[in-house]
């Protein structure tokens, strides 16, 4: 699998992230020419750009991006000269995309009837989703791309498999069981977001309950309860599941178009990273 469309394609299924690198500009004497691509994984390349310095500047760049989990494209300008350890004298611009990264590892405790209009939602985004319940016969054996099925006698167990930097989902059919969840999810405190199925009588609560077992108001403050955008009103199950989603979403793009403005600030202008014969193209 060397051709990077095969690759890409692979990874996008498995949700493993990488990086997909095309060359977007040459001049001069280069090894490949404008538009060819190679992919980029954390343990492989698959196809080349023309191997050398470059190939493996342009990958030590790829996974940078991907370690610092950056969803931004970035723009790099290489003359392939000595400073490269290359001698075909000419000048390549690489565009290098991150492509797989979910924005949100999302975990969903509960198979009742909100929890099975909401999980196929998050499916659709682009998100992974850990479907958790004891109630074997309550998930759907077959379940949506993206979502893995976890049925659990032990369910509270399952908040220490949790990637960190999580978001964690609670709508079980017992309100004791909604309780050591809540706890065990504040206790590791290292979630994105928590949101709590519930009205305001039943967070005050599980505030009061959660307050006797020692727990900092503060971090329980982080618990969304009710939870969902109140804009979006209603209590059948889909109106219910399409609010929270719509939070969900909110929250992961909170950031959005703000590490590119970042980095806007700091770089030089696309139309410097070109050839003069492009820049007047670039406005």
């Amino acid at each position: 699998m060397n051709n990077w469309i095969s690759a890409l394609a692979e990874l996008q299924t498995q949700g493993t992230p990488c990086v997909l690198v095309t060359i977007i500009e040459e001049r001069g004497s280069t090894p490949r020419n404008a538009g060819s691509k190679m992919v980029v994984s954390a343990e492989r390349i698959f196809d080349t750009i023309g191997g050398g310095h470059l190939e493996y500047k342009a990958m030590e760049i790829a996974r940078e991006l991907l370690a610092s989990g950056s969803q931004q494209t970035r723009l790099e300008r290489f003359s392939l000269g000595a400073s490269l350890g290359q001698c075909c004298g000419g000048v390549n611009v690489l565009l290098f995309e991150p492509m797989g990264r979910p924005q949100a590892q999302i975990a969903v405790f509960g198979a009742g009837h909100v929890g099975r209009a909401l999980v196929p939602l998050l499916a659709s985004l682009p998100c992974r989703v850990r479907w958790i319940d004891s109630r074997e016969a309550e998930l759907p054996p077959h379940v949506p791309d993206g979502v893995t099925r976890i049925v659990s006698e032990e369910v509270v167990d399952e908040v220490d498999n949790l990637p960190a930097g999580s978001y964690c989902i609670v709508m079980t059919h017992n309100h004791q069981l909604d309780l050591e969840l809540t706890a065990a999810i504040l206790k590791r405190g290292d979630f994105a977001w928590f949101g709590l199925i519930g009205s305001r009588t039943k967070r005050a609560k599980f505030e009061h309950r959660l307050r006797d077992r020692g727990f900092d108001p503060a971090l329980v403050q982080r618990m969304r309860c009710p939870m969902g955008l109140a804009e979006v009103k209603g209590k059948l199950p889909m109106e219910i599941a399409v609010s929270v989603a719509a939070e969900v979403i909110a929250t992961y793009n909170a950031r959005f178009g703000l590490e590119g403005e970042e980095r806007r600030a700091t770089s030089e202008p696309v139309a410097k990273l070109m050839p003069v014969s492009r820049r007047s193209q670039v406005s």
